[in-house]
């Protein structure tokens, strides 16, 4: 019975390493979380940010001013690319959490709006239901820091 109680806890903590690993190194493919979000139909789950249409941001800048910036915004958020890039107008980026290594997929289009730029994105969880607002949060971060960077 003793040997029981102290072999489970460590089996808990194999189990939550190894799920660790799994989340740290899970592929994600391009195919299937690059996309452009003004076409994404939302998820019903609520793990996911999306501005598009009227919801997405204009900046005064040009597209390749706002690529620029969002690549430095990106790369001080740890987000790596996972296709496209910002150069394009299309790129998706995955960021992972801090401790576990939870991969979200940020989903970013630039559209030129008359002498400025909007940005569409979408920000969604790759695991679970609810991100407990972890992917609005980022989204409201990057426009901001966007918003510092081009002055806008």
């Amino acid at each position: 019975m003793m040997r029981m109680i102290l072999i489970v806890p460590i089996l808990l903590v194999l189990a939550v390493l190894a799920a660790g690993v799994w989340f740290r190194l899970a592929p994600m493919n391009p195919v299937q979380w690059h996309v452009a979000p003004a076409d994404v139909i939302p998820p019903s789950s609520p793990n996911f940010a999306l501005r598009v249409g009227v919801d997405a941001p204009v900046f005064a800048q040009s597209p390749e001013v706002v690529a620029d910036r969002l690549a430095i915004v990106a790369q001080d958020a740890g987000a790596k690319i996972i296709a496209g890039s910002p150069q394009s107008g299309h790129v998706s980026y995955v960021v992972r959490s801090r401790i576990m290594g939870f991969p979200d997929a940020i989903s970013i289009r630039l559209v030129p709006e008359g002498a400025g730029t909007k940005l569409e994105i979408f920000s969604r969880s790759r695991y679970g239901y609810s991100d407990l607002g972890v992917n609005a949060a980022r989204v409201a971060a990057w426009i901001a820091a966007l918003g510092a960077q081009t002055g806008s």
